[in-house]
């Protein structure tokens, strides 16, 4: 298939920085939309897979899924995007199609396994798919989302991973009027759930291990906060939330969280923590309660998402970094040391 040379900043090996390279995407096919990128959000599975954390990353790498854009170009066959509009992409830019996950909208599930922006098999060139550290993108419009122009652009690009990986859960498990949700941390996922689960209509209690994160909960619109190392605060919370979203990606003790659900209550985990975690028969059995897990979601619900933040006036609290200082930034992360996500303004990456 024909390509093109593009402009990108990628990793050549696990023991290099991120540096400047240049890729190859393929040229328009008659369904791609092929944009600019504007703006891309860093994610903790960017580092993950950069460090080689999953064990399946796959070198040269350029990372990058929370890309917002410009659209330059799009495919004889495209009808919904046109030239000069915005758009988006997130985690997925491929899948089976046919599967019964996929039919159903749910292509995060795919039985074939989804292809991911970046790092993952490229059925066009072969190889590995790379992501949004580049000049332009190119992928099918089926896999496009439309970016509402109202929202500040930069701090919307995380929306594209971390808005929807916590927006999927509240929906699927109703958070709204009437329902007391709890959010474990306060970081890149946990600060955009208390403010989705917010504007849902649900009444928001945080719990983080961190004393300066405490009024930062309150800022962004949680009803409670609670310092997690407080057993008498904890102790006043048993038994009565419906619904608790962990954001944690650290070794932690579920049991203790359990122990705040109702009759019926779920946890759950979009975190990704290196090790198992241990849950007790009794907390889940007393009380019919759930502990269960949620990894993103599907296009035409990260749609909905994002019109709903549209909505709502929803973005990330972001750092916004030039391509340049994107290493110390991926160190900084590591340390925890960023309120509440950084995104890179892809203007800096010169042609």
């Amino acid at each position: 298939m024909e390509t093109k040379r593009v402009k990108a900043y990628g990793m050549e090996a696990i023991d290099k920085p991120l540096e400047e390279m240049t890729i190859e995407r393929r040229v328009l096919q008659p369904r791609d939309v092929e944009f600019e990128v504007l703006y891309c959000g860093i994610c903790h599975s960017d580092l993950h897979q950069m460090k080689n954390d999953f064990g399946m990353t796959a070198y040269p790498i350029v990372p990058g899924h929370e890309i917002v854009g410009r659209v330059i170009n799009i495919g004889s066959e495209v009808t919904d995007f046109k030239i000069g509009e915005l758009a988006a992409v997130g985690c997925i830019v491929d899948s089976c199609q046919h599967c019964e996950h996929c039919a159903e909208g749910n292509e995060q599930f795919c039985d074939e396994f989804p292809t991911f922006s970046f790092n993952s098999p490229d059925k066009y060139l072969g190889g590995m798919t790379y992501g949004g550290f580049s000049k332009t993108y190119v992928c099918e419009d089926k896999y496009v989302l439309h970016m509402p122009d109202s929202l500040d652009l930069a701090a919307a690009a995380p929306l594209l991973c971390a808005g929807i990986t916590v927006y999927s859960p509240l929906r699927h498990w109703n958070a709204g009027p009437g329902k007391k949700v709890g959010v474990l941390g306060i970081g890149g996922l946990g600060h955009l759930a208390i403010k989705i689960a917010k504007a849902m209509g649900a009444e928001v209690t945080v719990f983080t291990t961190s004393p300066a994160k405490v009024e930062d909960a309150k800022r962004m619109g949680a009803d409670h906060a609670v310092l997690s190392t407080d057993e008498e605060a904890m102790k006043a919370y048993q038994k009565s939330l419906h619904f608790i979203i962990d954001t944690v990606s650290a070794k932690h003790n579920i049991n203790m969280y359990l122990g705040l659900l109702k009759v019926d209550g779920a946890v759950v985990l979009v975190g990704l923590p290196p090790e198992p975690l241990e849950v007790g028969a009794f907390n889940v059995i007393m009380g019919r309660k759930s502990f269960s897990g949620s990894n993103i979601g599907g296009i035409a619900e990260t749609q909905e998402m994002l019109n709903f933040c549209a909505e709502h006036n929803i973005t990330a609290d972001i750092e916004l970094i030039t391509i340049q200082d994107v290493n110390e930034a991926m160190d900084r992360l590591e340390r925890g040391d960023v309120k509440y996500r950084f995104v890179i303004d892809m203007s800096s990456l010169t042609n």
